[in-house]
């Protein structure tokens, strides 16, 4: 179930949960953090790899949920995994709204927490892998030049070459030498390429 590098955080207060569930986690070769309090772990360095917290509901000051809206509101994609010493629904319904990954109810059965750790941090692995992805494609967007930037939007958007030319009062011929450098650096390999591309640049984040 493990990913190399990926980790897998604990908040609970109770010592006695902590040292059990890293002996739980340690026991698939996961690597774990625990943490006595949200404070504490708000100090630790931030994962560089796929991650997921296991967080308890009731924790003294801050509790879990307003944890995860702080987190949810720092745009923080971690996911989360909740476990609990109470059998809260309307707590737990509105943790899994909020973007949970599990509700648990102590006690639970060791392997589903395994389970929804395993989901989680799958889940975090997409979330890195497209940002990433992203992180690329604004990279090249960003080595284009405004002329070219602005080509690629009206080809997006379906207009021709020539019509192009037209809009922009530039010869048909300097407008494809715009669309092959464009292509290119985009490293688009055909039109529908360019348009996907233009419309995950477009979207809303």
């Amino acid at each position: 179930m493990t990913e190399p590098g990926s980790v897998v955080y604990v908040i609970d207060d109770d010592a006695a949960v902590r040292a059990s569930l890293e002996s739980l986690l340690k026991s698939v070769g996961q690597d774990v953090r625990t943490f006595a309090s949200t404070k504490t772990f708000v100090l630790a360095d931030p994962p560089v790899a796929s991650a997921c917290l296991v967080l308890d509901v009731r924790l003294p000051g801050q509790s879990g949920i307003e944890f995860q809206r702080e987190l949810a509101l720092a745009g923080a994609g971690l996911p989360i995994v909740f476990i609990s010493g109470h059998g809260d629904i309307p707590m737990s319904v509105a943790a899994m709204k909020a973007g949970a990954v599990e509700f648990l109810t102590k006690p639970f059965r060791h392997q589903d927490l395994l389970d929804a750790v395993h989901r989680a941090l799958e889940i975090d692995r997409v979330r890195r892998a497209t940002a990433a992805e992203l992180q690329a494609l604004e990279e090249r967007f960003d080595a284009l030049t405004q002329r070219e930037r602005e080509i690629m939007g009206m080809v997006a958007a379906g207009r021709l070459n020539k019509q192009i030319a037209a809009d922009l009062q530039l010869s048909e011929i300097t407008v494809k030498v715009h669309r092959g450098h464009l292509m290119r650096k985009m490293n688009a390999g055909t039109l529908p390429d360019l348009v996907r591309m233009w419309d995950r640049l477009s979207a809303p984040t």
